[in-house]
């Protein structure tokens, strides 16, 4: 679906049970990126930033949880909201995250996804359909019930 705003159409926007909007844009490393070559994969689109304390308590967990479910392919994928880059590109060394994280410097991909709190995480099962969402931080267990929705 597709909405206007003063005449101007702005894109789809995310809903649970629908196509994920696309994502294409640039990571923090410099590097093309676009969501759509993840097709086929369960995929958690995390939307965060490093001055936010739950988004960085969560870095660990997803670590955790890449480890846990290779073997279903999982893919994480970060959007950098509401923060400049580059101490974002320093915590992203500093916990080793192996995941790209977008920049979204227009806040397009944001609103695309009707982010309203960070963190905010839709899981995007292996048909690019959105599954779930979950505003705010993650137990052990919302992750689990959650990513059950996309692992099939």
């Amino acid at each position: 679906m597709w909405w206007y705003v003063n005449g101007y159409a702005i894109g789809p926007r995310a809903r649970v049970g629908e196509p994920a909007p696309p994502i294409v844009g640039t990571t923090l490393d410099g590097v093309a990126f676009d969501l759509a070559t993840y097709r086929g994969r369960p995929i958690i689109v995390n939307f965060w930033g490093p001055s936010c304390v739950p988004c960085r308590d969560e870095f660990p967990q997803f670590l955790q949880k890449l480890e846990q479910h290779a073997a279903d392919g999982l893919t994480i994928v970060g959007v950098l909201t509401d923060d400049p880059a580059e101490p974002a590109r320093r915590f992203v060394a500093e916990y080793g995250a192996t995941w790209p994280t977008v920049v979204d410097p227009d806040t397009a991909i944001k609103r695309d996804y009707r982010v309203v709190a960070r963190p905010h995480s839709w899981f995007i099962d292996r048909a690019g359909i959105a599954r779930s969402m979950q505003i705010g931080p993650m137990s052990d267990g919302d992750f689990e019930r959650q990513y059950a929705r996309i692992a099939g």
